[in-house]
């Protein structure tokens, strides 16, 4: 199966929010697979970003005056467009990415599954609520959820449909509109997903992509945006937050991590091998919930590693545009060298490569393989910093103590894995992680795919969470509309001021007596 027809992208570059998009500056996008160039991407700048925001805020008043059934119907043919178009998209997908075609099918699951929950929850969420009063019977209190206005998603390569799509279906189904910025190594991933958001009659005003440099485009999106959803590097989102902190707007983040996974004796170590093998080296690692760092007990850790090696050995790594590979390429040669980097260092440094450990030019110009290392030590590159690529260490531990101490001695706090003994046993290791997801038995995609529950991370992995009520209530204003129904906090006809306010105190206080208060 070929990469996509040069026909499919100058079908999908005439849908950028650029005014004539033919006769602009333009990026070179190159297949992955093989580095020849694919097709190119006009390049946006703060003005297109103005022009973009300015239509969608215009836009937007009348999106929101929808109802909000009816705005879930378009969500819902949308999703019905993905699942019919799913092929294509994984073949953009992969063509832009690089990742194997497991990898790529992910982020249509995503889709699907964040597609289907806020379609028939938003109705739920976003109603009014009634809620108790300072004097029942006497005070009506009730909380409204008001859209942001226009949302900024700025989306990064590794799951370049994941992070911007499904992040923008919440704040377009609670009425706000949406400019997106997609990274400059995957914009044709967003826009594919846009056609299909057009076609399922979503306004195009009130969903624009606007390509181009994050120190331009991005810029710009975060000045005029009345929220902003960002992933990527924990760094640029200290950035971020400063400058959303400046001009008073609301700020989630998904951003970096070091993400542990902890074996104990007595669970099935087979399991774990084969399961650990996709916990590291989905999307080759490139993955912010990924495993970089394992922790097994002393007694089980060889026999583990032998196990995990001979696993990892087995990968096979393709170019192919089907589901023939376990892995596929690197985005970039950035992520090359900074994979090439960390092995390289850890060796130097008395790291052993038990699996891996190389770059494979003879399969394609940017594939490495999946590596696992031990004796890493905290010195090394990769000891203590995010890899993000294919490469995983193995720390024996004394204790399951140890490994929950060790799992939790990082800045970072996004995802966990435990396998023990017993499921209650792995339940109560991973409530004492800090981590904003943990998943016990499985490496990400159990939590991931919980989509009713909130997934983000702690610490300096990330501000506020997607998924559940919260990812659609983020893009609202909570309003709280208080009624005096009978009388208001004025002295009653015939009590005087002085009488009232010694009153006001053990009223007050029966009131909090009464049972639900």
């Amino acid at each position: 199966m070929p990469a996509p027809s040069p026909a499919d992208f100058d079908r999908l570059r005439q849908l950028v929010a650029i005014d004539d998009v033919d006769s602009r500056q333009s990026r070179t996008i190159d297949e992955v697979f093989t580095g020849k160039p694919l097709t190119t991407i006009p390049v946006g700048n703060a003005d297109d970003v103005t022009a973009a925001v300015d239509k969608a805020r215009a836009a937007q008043a009348g999106w929101a005056a929808r109802s909000v059934k009816e705005r879930c119907a378009i969500i819902e043919r949308y999703r019905d467009l993905v699942i019919s178009n799913r092929d294509f998209l994984m073949d953009v997908a992969q063509a832009e990415t690089g990742k194997a075609r497991s990898a790529a099918q992910e982020e249509i699951l995503d889709i699907m599954l964040n597609a289907r929950y806020y379609a028939r929850q938003a109705t739920k969420l976003l109603s009014s609520k009634r809620v108790p009063g300072l004097l029942p019977g006497i005070v009506k209190t009730v909380i409204n959820h008001h859209p942001k206005g226009v949302v900024g998603v700025i989306a990064p390569w590794n799951y370049p449909m994941t992070l911007s799509i499904s992040d923008a279906i919440p704040a377009l189904l609670a009425g706000n509109a949406v400019v997106v910025k997609p990274d400059s190594q995957t914009p044709y991933c967003t826009l594919a997903n846009a056609e299909l958001l057009y076609q399922a009659g979503l306004p195009r005003e009130v969903f624009a992509v606007v390509p181009g440099p994050g120190s331009v485009v991005g810029t710009a999106i975060v000045q005029q945006c009345d929220y902003l959803m960002f992933t990527g590097s924990s760094a640029t989102g200290r950035t971020l937050a400063e400058q959303c902190g400046a001009r008073l707007i609301g700020f989630s983040a998904e951003l970096g991590g070091k993400n542990p996974m902890i074996v104990t004796k007595g669970a099935n170590l087979s399991e774990v091998a084969k399961a650990a093998t996709r916990a590291c080296f989905s999307n080759a690692g490139q993955l912010c919930i990924s495993i970089e760092r394992i922790y097994v007990e002393r007694e089980v850790a060889d026999e583990f590693a032998a196990k995990f090696a001979e696993q990892v050995r087995a990968m096979k790594l393709s170019s192919a545009y089907d589901f023939s590979a376990d892995m596929g390429s690197l985005i970039s040669e950035d992520q090359i060298k900074t994979i090439s980097n960390h092995v390289d260092d850890a060796k130097a440094k008395g790291a052993k490569v038990i699996a891996g450990g190389n770059a494979r030019p003879d399969i394609g110009p940017l594939f490495y393989e999946p590596t696992v290392l031990t004796d890493v030590t905290d010195e090394m590159e990769c000891g203590r910093n995010e890899t993000f690529g294919p490469v995983v260490s193995i720390y024996p531990v004394d204790s399951v103590e140890e490994a929950i101490a060790r799992a939790n001695d990082t800045e970072y706090g996004l995802n966990a894995s435990v396998w023990a003994a017993s499921k209650s046993q792995g339940e109560a290791i991973a409530a004492r992680i800090k981590s904003g997801t943990v998943n016990v038995d499985e490496g990400y995609a159990l939590a991931f795919g919980s989509t009713a529950a909130p997934m983000g991370g702690m610490k300096a992995s990330g501000v506020g969470r997607r998924h559940g009520p919260d990812g659609i209530l983020k893009y609202t204003e909570s309003q709280t509309v208080s009624t005096a129904r009978i009388l208001n906090l004025d002295p009653p006809l015939g009590i005087s001021t002085p009488r009232w306010q010694k009153l006001l105190t053990p009223m007050i206080r029966m009131v909090q007596a009464l049972p639900g208060r």
